[in-house]
């Protein structure tokens, strides 16, 4: 069970790291004007999202859901349970987003600015306060 838990966080940190960063290099690709910046940025969010960030989240959930399947006589009634899996589906939906934008960049048709990315970036924060708070506190 602990090499369940130590290996889900060790991938967790994995994967938040490229849902941190990749949002951040999508804020310089929308300011890029020249071609071999565009380029750069294409290269650099493709390899960091098919690279670092996918398999990080499919080894979190991966190990997720043998904690889960563990846990889950003792905690599965809890409604902070319930409440964490909601916003891991609301992360999940988060990453695939990001592979849409992901896409758009890389087909040369995105059509936001900076400044959108910039709190588009901010989400995941909010969710990996929310989930480490409830997995911790187990406030209800």
């Amino acid at each position: 069970m602990l090499w369940l838990k130590a290996l889900h966080l060790i991938f967790m940190v994995t994967w938040f790291a490229g849902l941190f960063y990749l949002p951040r290099l999508f804020v310089y690709h929308a300011q890029a004007t020249d071609t071999l910046s565009v380029e750069r940025f294409k290269l650099m969010e493709r390899k960091l999202f098919y690279g670092i960030m996918t398999p990080g989240a499919g080894l979190t959930l991966g190990f997720g859901l043998g904690l889960l399947a563990y846990a889950w006589p003792l905690y599965g009634g809890m409604g902070w349970l319930h409440l964490k899996l909601l916003l891991i589906l609301l992360l999940v939906g988060y990453h695939l987003w990001c592979w849409r934008l992901l896409e758009d960049f890389r087909l040369d048709r995105n059509r936001r600015s900076h400044v959108w990315y910039r709190w588009f970036n901010e989400a995941p924060v909010l969710l990996l306060v929310g989930i480490v708070l409830l997995a911790t506190l187990k406030p209800f």
